[in-house]
This record gives structure tokens, C-alpha cells and sequence, in this order.
């Protein structure tokens, strides 16, 4: 098995760095640090990380078709414009859970808004899976989880792959791109029971299929093949709590790494100095890129 290592590109103790989406168009990295309330768009060529301060916590940010970004995280759902810094509330599906807050969450290839819940105090299957149609109505898909986390789609846009962190596992469904819905659940990666090897977190799919999902308190971010369950490389990241992964870079060739030091002690942090950084590899393989959210004036729905 191949193994790569992981280098330090930001220097920026996130408490809970997460969600990081490359915008193609922008050619910028958008990340966030959940606990900080931060909003960061990092340059890679001149290597300048801007933050914005928000007013809660987010967990996942992505972009639309008309200039603007879908964030999400407490509160539910708002679109924000960065050039004149408005605000629009959309929806919280979750508004009579206040224990829970939405956590990670990506685009499909036609453009719905697919994301979970988590239960802030840890009591099982109260979270949730959810999708924003391009009208902005919002369905629930699946429901019992404990932790929704990593989503993505096969190159194809034939299947739609999943985490529920608590399961150890990663699930894959049959896609319905036309009416934005999944079938046929099978599990299609199982992470061992073994505390050293950590949790599946955050999760993106390369352009040959394979998976490459964090470790939180793993210290590394491992690739499946989903036909086989074969875990078939490994990075080593120095710092525990790896929390996402994203294809970047002008050939989607840099696969950049969030991470956390969301409590750890200063006993705990000696060894991982550079705990909450940014970290890329090139692993020699690429990504798919990104998809945005399509509003409906620019989709067909038929």
C-alpha cells in the first residue's frame, strides 16, 4: 500500500478547521474553523489565507450559480454575498432540534444542496440527511443518523456515497440525478474497530472512483476502492483530529487536508505543534471538480 505524507501549507491552529471546497472559477480553497466562526479563502499562488468572521457556527460552505455562496451550520441555511457582505436566511430544517446543528454538506452533479445534522450531545440517530432542491424546498432523505459527515458522487453521478461517523462505515446508494433521490444502500468501506485508526470524517472522490476519507483521531486520510472495500493508500497527516479532505489546484492534482486540535490538552499538542493547520499532498492522482448549487431559473426540471 502506498503511503504519502502530508505537508503544512497554513500555519492557523483551527480549532475545528472543516469544510474545504475548491472553486474552480475562483481558483481558491474555501475552508472554515466551526468553533472560531471563521470563514477562510485561501490563494495557493500567493499563498494569502483571508478569514471573515461570522456570526455562528458553520460547518460547510458552496458556491451558486448566481456569484454567491450556501453556507450551513447552525441556524440552518443562508446565502451570502461576499462582495456586499448580505445575508439571506433560507431555511433550518432542524429548528425543533435545538440540541442539533447541520454539519457537512456538497453540491450533486445536476446542483441540489445535500446536507446532514449532527447531535450536539452526542445522543444517537436524532441527526439527519437532507436535500435543497433548486427551488429551495428542502426534503429529508435519511433519517436515525448519529453524525451525518463526508458525502460525494462516483464520476459517473450514478452513485452517491455517505459517512455516518459513528458507524465506522461508508455507504453507497444507487443516484437518482432526475428526482434528486438514493436507493439500494450497500456498504462499500469499513474502518476497523481499532481506536488508533480513528473515525471516518470528512470524504471527497478522486476522477478514477476511489474514496479518500479523513481519520479523525486517525492522524491520516486513507484511499478505498468501493468495488472491492480494499483500503489501497494512506497519508500520514501529523496532527490526530484530520477532519476533510478536497481536490484543489489548476489540475485538481493537490488533495488539501483540514484538521482540528478542538480540545486537546497542551500535553496532547507537543507532539502535533501544527495541530488545526491546512495540509496538501500530491498524490498523483486527480479530482473531480467541484459542483455548485443551481437555482431553478437556470435548471430544467423536466
Amino acid at each position: 500500500m502506498i503511503v504519502y505524507q502530508a505537508k503544512l501549507v497554513l500555519d492557523v491552529q483551527a480549532e475545528l478547521g472543516e469544510g474545504p471546497f475548491w472553486h474552480s472559477d475562483q481558483q481558491r480553497l474555501y475552508w472554515l474553523d466551526i468553533e472560531k466562526k471563521q470563514l477562510h479563502c485561501f490563494d495557493p499562488v500567493s499563498q494569502v489565507n483571508l478569514s471573515e468572521s461570522l456570526d455562528r457556527r458553520v460547518a460547510c460552505v458552496v458556491p451558486t450559480n448566481d456569484g454567491s455562496l450556501l453556507l450551513a451550520g447552525e441556524g440552518g441555511i443562508e446565502e451570502y454575498w461576499p462582495e456586499t457582505e448580505e445575508w439571506a436566511f433560507l431555511a433550518d430544517p432542524e429548528k425543533a432540534i435545538p440540541t442539533n446543528r447541520l454539519n457537512d454538506g456538497k453540491c450533486s452533479p445536476e446542483g441540489r444542496f445535500w446536507v446532514g445534522s449532527l447531535n450536539m450531545a452526542n445522543e444517537d440517530n436524532q441527526a439527519s440527511l437532507y436535500v435543497m432542491d433548486h427551488d429551495e424546498n428542502i426534503r429529508q432523505i435519511l433519517s436515525g443518523l448519529t453524525n451525518s459527515n463526508g458525502l460525494g458522487w462516483s464520476p459517473d453521478g450514478k452513485t452517491f456515497y455517505h459517512i455516518d461517523t459513528p458507524t465506522r462505515q461508508v455507504s453507497a446508494f444507487d443516484y437518482d440525478a432526475r428526482l434528486g433521490g438514493i436507493r439500494n444502500r450497500r456498504i462499500v468501506a469499513r474502518f476497523p474497530d481499532d481506536p488508533g485508526f480513528g473515525r471516518p470524517d470528512g470524504m471527497t472522490v478522486d476522477s478514477e472512483g476511489m474514496l479518500w476519507v479523513a481519520h479523525w483521531d486517525g492522524a491520516c486520510v486513507s484511499r478505498w476502492n468501493p468495488e472491492t472495500g480494499d483500503m489501497v493508500a494512506g497519508v500520514q497527516v501529523p496532527a490526530t483530529q484530520v477532519t476533510s479532505v478536497a481536490f484543489g489546484g489548476e489540475y485538481l492534482d493537490t488533495l488539501y487536508i483540514t484538521t482540528a486540535r478542538n480540545n486537546l490538552t497542551s500535553e496532547k499538542l507537543v507532539g502535533q505543534p501544527h495541530a488545526g493547520g491546512l495540509f496538501a499532498v500530491e498524490p498523483g492522482v486527480t479530482g473531480l471538480p467541484a459542483h455548485i448549487f443551481r437555482w431553478a431559473e437556470n435548471v430544467s426540471l423536466t
